[in-house]
């Protein structure tokens, strides 16, 4: 079993007098009443709340994400002690990892990732941006909580679990499982301190990084398919199965959708449309009670709850603990609940993600990260920055030749993942002249 000792931290950190909490407790408060998990009220999870209608955030998100992780651990460790002892499983390792899941995150969601990803890898040696590993980067390097030492200086068992991709960018690859990557280069010594080993990976996921990724993907595709039936998006009604009456082109619609794109889908790549059209008509047959379309009244809203805590429950009581297999993991959810999330993501793909609806915001907000890149880029790159960059972007320039994790491209992409959706329209706004400055604002990150 894993110790609790203060000698777990990268740098040594005895708690104060009257500071009874273990260290794993510190570390969930830490990233709890983090400026970073702040932002994250403003930053997207599909569509901001902005449009009229209440909508998830990523801060909402990833707090109903820790719920669920922590009460999936304790649920196992009191149904399976021997296998919880056995992995040291702890519940504020992974309610902190699941706090800090989403922290890389930039504004506008995944189009944003995407674009990061696209400009950054234009510069050689940048190893472009992905999430993941910017949330590491973010509690490892550019969170503040002391001048003794860099980002939040969380225990190895928690930076552990937070990497959901236990292997750096140079040991990524072009296939599927491997595609993405949990740390950047920059941060290799810090990742091999976490995972306890001299190399790049790839590691098996520890338990409570496992238990932190069900929670994310049970949460992701519930709620959202919540949020968007609400919002009139989601025709989840015509959806459904009605006996002695044919396929509604709507539910034809969406199966072909699905149908189209299972072969990048791990969990659903071996289904056949007959599996996809039976998986659909007993997930709504069970739980989905609603005939028509989201009204608002109190029997709409009795219903909806109970839809999603039904199948919330589901999913939760669906994953066990197993013996380590060749693989390394140690936890394990039935194959169908794992096709039935993977086909609940697939609602918000087909009818917000990739609808008609969101391609005007979308192309908006491609050029505003590309434009806030490169100005900020050519200003990142001249001998002495002006102040159009903020002090903390400056002074990490400064020591650019010291430290290969503050390259002016890597700063860049820091500040611009960093900022808030509201921040980043309203920088844009004013450095293309369209908001005029007063001339009193200054940076503050």
């Amino acid at each position: 079993m894993r110790s609790i000792a203060g000698q777990s931290r990268l740098v040594p950190e005895p708690p104060r007098d009257g500071d009874d909490r273990n260290d794993f407790q510190r570390d969930r408060d830490s990233i709890l009443y983090s400026s970073a998990l702040q932002r994250l009220s403003t930053t997207t999870q599909v569509v901001s709340g902005e449009q009229g209608r209440v909508f998830h955030n990523r801060l909402t998100h990833s707090l109903q994400v820790a719920q669920v992780g922590r009460r999936l651990a304790e649920k196992l460790k009191l149904k399976q002690p021997a296998l919880a002892t056995r992995y040291g499983l702890n519940e504020d390792v992974v309610e902190a990892a699941c706090l800090a899941h989403d922290l890389g995150h930039p504004p506008f969601g995944h189009l944003a990732e995407i674009m990061l990803d696209k400009l950054a890898s234009e510069s050689k040696g940048v190893q472009g941006f992905e999430g993941n590993a910017q949330s590491f980067r973010i509690v490892t390097v550019l969170a503040f909580r002391s001048e003794k030492f860099e980002g939040l200086n969380l225990t190895k068992q928690t930076l552990r679990a937070i990497l959901k991709y236990p292997w750096t960018y140079s040991a990524k690859r072009s296939d599927e499982k491997r595609k993405k990557w949990g740390t950047y280069d920059s941060e290799l010594d810090i990742f091999q301190a976490a995972v306890g080993k001299r190399g790049k990976g790839p590691y098996p996921r520890s338990v409570e990084a496992e238990l932190m990724d069900w929670a994310d993907d049970l949460t992701y595709a519930i709620h959202d398919a919540e949020d968007f039936y609400r919002a009139g998006l989601i025709p989840l009604h015509l959806l459904r199965y009605v006996s002695g009456m044919a396929n509604s082109s709507e539910r034809d619609n969406f199966l072909d959708y699905v149908s189209s794109k299972k072969t990048k889908i791990s969990e659903l790549r071996n289904c056949s449309n007959e599996d996809l059209d039976s998986m659909l008509r007993e997930l709504l047959a069970t739980f989905f009670k609603l005939s028509g379309p989201y009204q608002g009244t109190r029997e709409d809203r009795s219903k909806l709850r109970t839809f999603t805590s039904e199948l919330v429950g589901r999913y939760i009581n669906g994953i066990k603990l197993i013996a380590e297999d060749s693989d390394g993991k140690k936890v394990s959810a039935g194959k169908e609940l794992q096709k039935e999330i993977a086909l609940l993501k697939q609602l918000t793909w087909y009818y917000v993600i990739d609808g008609p609806g969101l391609a005007l915001q979308q192309h908006a907000q491609r050029k505003i990260i590309e434009d806030l890149y490169k100005t900020f880029l050519n200003e990142a790159r001249r001998d002495s920055p002006s102040y159009l960059l903020p002090p903390y972007c400056r002074d990490r320039l400064k020591k650019k030749e010291k430290d290969n994790r503050d390259s002016p491209e890597r700063v860049v992409v820091d500040l611009i993942a960093g900022m808030t959706e509201s921040q980043t329209l309203l920088t844009y706004q004013k450095l293309n002249g369209v908001v005029m400055p007063s001339g009193l604002e200054h940076w503050v990150l």
